[in-house]
C-alpha cells in the first residue's frame, strides 16, 4: 500500500473517500438523525458493520467486503443464496424507482 497526497480543498482528486462520506451521510446520519454524539457514534458503528458485513457491493461481485477479505467470494458465488439476494436487490431497486416517480 502506498500513501498518496491529494490537493487540499479539491474533492475530485479524492473521489473514493468523498463517495464514502456521501454514503454514510445519506444512509446513516441523515436517515437516523442522531441527537447526541454518543448516538451518532452508535449509528455510524452500526452502519459500518452493516456496510462491511451485510451490504452487497456491485463493484466486488455482489458480495460483502468481509467475505472478499476472508476469501469466501467464490464459495458465495457457487451458493444459490447469492442468486436470491441479487434478485431481491433487483426487486428493491425497481420498487424504489417506482416510488420515486
Amino acid at each position: 500500500m502506498t500513501q498518496l497526497r491529494t490537493s487540499p480543498y479539491y474533492p475530485q482528486s479524492n473521489g473514493k473517500i468523498e463517495r464514502w462520506h456521501k454514503t454514510i451521510k445519506s444512509d446513516a446520519i441523515r436517515r437516523h438523525n442522531p441527537s447526541t454524539l454518543e448516538d451518532a457514534r452508535r449509528v455510524v458503528a452500526e452502519f459500518v458493520t452493516h456496510y462491511n458485513g451485510v451490504r452487497l457491493h456491485s463493484a466486488i461481485g455482489y458480495v460483502a467486503p468481509n467475505d472478499v477479505l476472508a476469501g469466501r467470494q467464490q464459495t458465495l458465488w457457487a451458493d444459490r443464496k447469492l442468486e436470491a439476494a441479487l434478485e431481491l436487490r433487483r426487486q428493491r431497486r425497481e420498487q424504489a424507482r417506482a416510488e420515486a416517480t
